[in-house]
């Protein structure tokens, strides 16, 4: 089989990994009321009487059916959400139940992936050579309307790696992550545009994230996403892509993995369940345009020398389960 094929098959769930983290998200519309409260030392702002404010991280699932009768929850109610202490109380998984996403895969420099990686974490994974000397990044937006943590938009940029321990074969490694729909990976940078997910985020998952503004917006054809830069308040980087026309509703479970190390310097690993309820995909070039300016953000992506589009994936439906991350 082609590798350029190979490895276009593969990518096509590649953009949940990030999800490590998984978030929710349009928040364009503001909210009038706001409280605060504290969070491993954190002084966060939430929405007041938000699904937060009130359960933090545990409704009822009779509360989600009341306020959005809409939402199938048949899939939440076959998992089981435990008490866990990740640096704060909190419950796993946390719930994502409306969002959307658009994922972009791209070849990148194999050697600056390697040099972006933590030499503790490489010890256990590699990037995947799909080949010589290119791997792979996914770069994906994502709009959690809906969730245990309220709603935010969130931007993923992660490696794909194989999995902690395993024998790495490349293309072939890329291949059966495909065939069992179960991908590995390593988060680089995770921002986010609410508090409430930073805080959650960098304290109970060990995420790179960070604040600052992200807008998810959609017209008849396709769906923008800007990403400012938190220190200039500019537009750093703009990822557009098109709406696809022959979404499947053809419902697909996809497990994404995440490497990373905790304060303390050990190695976790922690995952997501996304259930795909409408997505489609394209290898198409013309489906993706990225936009790099001089930001912090943009400068960063400019670095890892992509190549051409491997993959553009377009999920306008999908629900969400993150578990916190365990020591490896």
């Amino acid at each position: 089989m082609n590798i350029r094929n190979l490895t276009a098959t593969a990518a096509i769930v590649l953009g949940t990994l990030a999800n490590a983290s998984w978030a929710e998200g349009s928040t364009d519309s503001k909210q009038s009321e706001s409280t605060t409260i504290n969070i491993a030392g954190h002084v966060v702002p939430l929405v007041k009487g938000g699904l937060y404010d009130r359960y933090r991280s545990n409704p009822p699932l009779s509360v989600i059916a009341s306020e959005a009768p809409e939402v199938d929850l048949s899939w939440f109610q076959q998992l089981k959400k435990e008490r866990v202490d990740i640096g704060f109380e909190s419950y796993s998984p946390n719930f994502y139940y409306q969002n959307s996403r658009v994922t972009a895969i791209f070849t990148a420099d194999l050697d600056t992936l390697r040099g972006l990686m933590p030499a503790k974490v490489l010890e256990q994974v590699q990037p995947l050579q799909v080949w010589p000397g290119r791997g792979l990044v996914a770069l994906t937006a994502y709009s959690y309307r809906y969730c245990d943590n309220d709603s935010y938009n969130e931007i993923g940029l992660s490696v794909v790696t194989n999995k902690p321990g395993a024998t790495s074969f490349g293309p072939l490694t890329l291949l059966g992550q495909s065939m069992s729909n179960d991908f590995w990976g390593y988060v680089l940078k995770l921002p986010v545009n609410t508090e409430l997910a930073r805080v959650r985020g960098v304290v109970g998952y060990n995420l790179p994230k960070w604040l600052t503004d992200i807008t998810y917006k959609e017209t008849e054809t396709s769906v923008v996403v800007e990403i400012f830069d938190s220190e200039t308040r500019k537009v750093d980087v703009t990822l557009e892509t098109k709406k696809l026309g022959d979404a499947s509703s053809k419902e697909t479970l996809v497990t994404n993995s995440f490497t990373n190390v905790d304060p303390k310097g050990q190695l976790t690993t922690g995952y997501s369940v996304s259930r795909q309820l409408s997505h489609a995909s394209s290898s198409s070039s013309d489906s993706v345009k990225l936009t790099l300016t001089e930001g912090s953000l943009s400068t960063y992506i400019k670095a890892l020398k992509l190549g051409k589009l491997v993959k553009y994936e377009y999920v306008p439906e999908f629900q969400g389960a993150l578990y916190s991350p365990k020591p490896l």
